[in-house]
């Protein structure tokens, strides 16, 4: 199981690029590739796993937006740590 939940909206700044929205959908994608569990949400995407892991993630999509054109990024991160093991389901079942 899981040890951590870790949010992420990314917001790159990136004036000479006119589809930020591509920039986003290229950051997902990176997570998509990792293989963890994931949920996109409308105001950030939440993933599953090892903290260290999904840091390295967040590190990557950091990097990948500065490949495809951002001068700078904003990351703004939520972390829970639960070395007893969590998930989204865990916190959101009783609204389903």
């Amino acid at each position: 199981m899981a040890n951590s939940l870790v949010s992420i909206q990314i917001i790159p700044k990136a004036d000479n690029v006119k589809d930020v929205y591509g920039m986003v959908d290229e950051a997902i994608a990176i997570i998509d590739e990792a293989g963890v569990t994931y949920q996109v949400n409308p105001l950030e995407t939440t993933m599953e796993g090892e903290l260290s892991e999904l840091l390295h993630i967040v590190e990557k999509m950091n990097a990948r937006m500065v490949e495809i054109g951002a001068e700078n990024v904003i990351s703004q991160i939520k972390i829970l740590h639960q070395p007893s093991g969590i998930t989204t389901d865990t916190l959101t079942e009783k609204y389903r």
